[in-house]
C-alpha cells in the first residue's frame, strides 16, 4: 500500500516537472532536430563570416589605393590636434604636403612654449614679420650654441629653406660658440632681456640646456644663480626631497669645493624662508639646515657608492649628525636616514 502511494506521488511529481513519457519524447525529438540543424547553422555562420572578411579586405584594399588621409579634408580643429603631436622636424616635413596647416602659428607657438617655457619676447608686442616658426629656429640655434663645445669644428644649425628644415654644418657658428655664449645669442636676437631675473626664468623653464655648461655659466653669473634659487618653492616639502628637486634644476658639481658650498648655503636660506613655521617648530636655523644637507650628501655617497664596503648604519648617522647639530631631534634625523636609504641619492 505504501509503495503504491509512493509511485502515485512520484508520477504526479514527474508530470508536474514535465518528465512524462510524451514530454520526454517531445524533448528528445527537439534535441535531435536541433542537432541535425547545427551543421547548417555553422555553415551559414561560416558563409556570413566569409562575407564579412571579404568586405573587410575590399575596404582595406580601397584604403590602400587611396593612400594616407588628407588632413585638409578634416575639420581644422581635428587637423591641428593631429599635427600638434609632431616635433619640429616632422612638422616641417608635413608642411611639404600640408603647407597651410603645418605652417600655422598656433602649432609653432605651442612647440616654442613647450620646449622653452619662458622668453622675454613672449610678453612683448611681436615685431613686424614675426613668426613663431622662425623663433623656434632661433631658440634651437641658441640652445645648440649654448651646449656647443669649443673644440667642435662643425655645429648643426637649423635654417629654413623653402618649406623644409635642413641641417647645415657651419664653421662660423663653432667659432662664435667659443666667444659668444648662447645667452648672448638670445639677447642679440631680442629673445631675452639683459636681466638676471629674465635669464633665471628662462633657465628654470628650459630643459634643453646642457647641465655641465649650465653649471659653468651659473658659477660665473652668481647674480643669475641668486634669482634662480628664489624661483624654487620648497614649502611643506621634506628636506631630502627638496634637496633633490633643487639639484634637479641646478646640478651639483662633481667635486666638493666653493661652488658646492655656495649652492648648499643658498638652498638652506631658501628652504628656511619657504618653511618658517617648520623651522620654529623644529628649532632649526639656516646653519643647521646647512649641516643637515652636507650630512645627507655624505650619507648618499656612503650608501650608493660600490666602493664603500662598510655602509653607515642608522645609529651611526644619528650620532654623527646630532654631534654636529645638537638641537635636532633623534626621530627627525632617523627619518632623514630612512629617506636616503629608501629613495636614494639627493644629488644624483
Amino acid at each position: 500500500m505504501g509503495q503504491a502511494l509512493w509511485r502515485v506521488a512520484r508520477n504526479q511529481q514527474l508530470q508536474q516537472e514535465g518528465y512524462s513519457e510524451q514530454g520526454y519524447l517531445n524533448r528528445e525529438q527537439s534535441r535531435r532536430m536541433a542537432a541535425s540543424n547545427m551543421p547548417n547553422a555553422s555553415h551559414r555562420k561560416q558563409v556570413q563570416g566569409g562575407i564579412d572578411i571579404y568586405h573587410l579586405l575590399k575596404a582595406r584594399k580601397s584604403k590602400e589605393q587611396e593612400g594616407f588621409i588628407n588632413l585638409e579634408m578634416l575639420p581644422p580643429e581635428l587637423s591641428f590636434t593631429i599635427l600638434s603631436y609632431l616635433n619640429a622636424t616632422d612638422l616641417c616635413l608635413a608642411s611639404c604636403v600640408w603647407q597651410d596647416l603645418a605652417n600655422d602659428e598656433l602649432l609653432w607657438q605651442g612647440l616654442c612654449k613647450s620646449t622653452w617655457g619662458h622668453c622675454s619676447i613672449y610678453s612683448k608686442n611681436p615685431p613686424l614679420g614675426f613668426s613663431f616658426r622662425k623663433l623656434y629656429m632661433q631658440l634651437d640655434e641658441g640652445s645648440l650654441t649654448f651646449n656647443a663645445n669649443p673644440e667642435e669644428i662643425e655645429v648643426l644649425s637649423f635654417h629654413v629653406q623653402g618649406n623644409c628644415l635642413s641641417y647645415m654644418p657651419l664653421l662660423n657658428l663653432a667659432i662664435a660658440a667659443t666667444s659668444v655664449t648662447g645667452v648672448n645669442y638670445f639677447m642679440s636676437k631680442g629673445i631675452l632681456d639683459d636681466s638676471p631675473k629674465e635669464i633665471a626664468k628662462f633657465i628654470f623653464c628650459t630643459r634643453t640646456l646642457n647641465w655641465k655648461k649650465l653649471r659653468i655659466y651659473l658659477d660665473e653669473r652668481r647674480d643669475v644663480l641668486d634669482d634662480l634659487v628664489t624661483l624654487h618653492n620648497f614649502r611643506n616639502q621634506f628636506l631630502p626631497n627638496a634637496l633633490r628637486e633643487f639639484f634637479r634644476h641646478i646640478h651639483a658639481p662633481e667635486e666638493r669645493g666653493e661652488y658646492l658650498e655656495t649652492l648648499i648655503t643658498k638652498f638652506s636660506h631658501r628652504f628656511c624662508a619657504c618653511n618658517p613655521d617648520l623651522m620654529r617648530e623644529l628649532g632649526l636655523s639656516p646653519d643647521a639646515v646647512y649641516v643637515l644637507c652636507y650630512s645627507l650628501i655624505l650619507l648618499s655617497i656612503d650608501l650608493t657608492s660600490p666602493h664603500v664596503k662598510n655602509k653607515m648604519s642608522k645609529r651611526e648617522f644619528i650620532r654623527n649628525t646630532r654631534r654636529a647639530a645638537q638641537n635636532i631631534s633623534e626621530d627627525f634625523v632617523g627619518h632623514l636616514y630612512d629617506n636616503i636609504y629608501l629613495i636614494g641619492h639627493v644629488a644624483a
